[in-house]
C-alpha cells in the first residue's frame, strides 16, 4: 500500500481528521481528538505508527521484522510498521484495530455523537 491508499482508507472512517501538529512531514490522523495513526510522508520506505493490543504487539514483533516498538511513543501500545513487504490485509487490520482502540477510549458522549452522525 502507498500513502494515498492508507490516507483514503483512514478518511473513510467516521470522524477522522488529518493534521500536521509536529512538523510538515508527519501526518497525524485522529478520531475525534485522539491520534490513531501517524505517517511519515517523506520517509522511505513508508512507515506508519499504529496503536495495537499489547499482546498482539508482542506477537507481531516476533513474526514480522517490519514491525517494532514506535519511536517516541509508548512501545507497549504503539508499533511502527514499515509497510513494504506486508500484505494489504494485515495493514488494514492494523489500521482498523488502532482506530477501534482509540475510538473505545473516547468518552461515551463522543462515541455516541460519532455513531449518530
Amino acid at each position: 500500500m502507498d500513502a494515498n491508499e492508507i490516507l483514503d482508507y483512514c478518511l473513510s472512517k467516521k470522524a477522522v481528521t488529518e493534521s500536521f501538529p509536529f512538523d510538515n512531514e508527519t501526518l497525524v490522523l485522529k478520531v475525534d481528538t485522539k491520534m490513531f495513526l501517524l505517517m511519515g510522508l517523506e520517509r522511505q520506505p513508508l512507515s506508519i505508527n499504529v496503536k495495537t493490543d499489547p499482546e498482539w504487539s508482542a506477537e507481531l514483533r516476533e513474526q514480522y521484522s517490519q514491525i517494532e516498538g514506535a519511536y517516541h511513543m509508548n512501545k507497549t501500545h504503539w508499533n511502527s510498521v514499515a509497510v513494504d513487504g506486508l500484505k494489504r490485509d494485515l495493514i488494514l487490520k492494523l489500521i482498523d484495530q488502532s482506530y477501534d482502540l482509540v475510538f473505545k477510549s473516547l468518552t461515551k458522549k463522543s462515541r455516541e455523537l460519532i455513531n449518530n452522525s
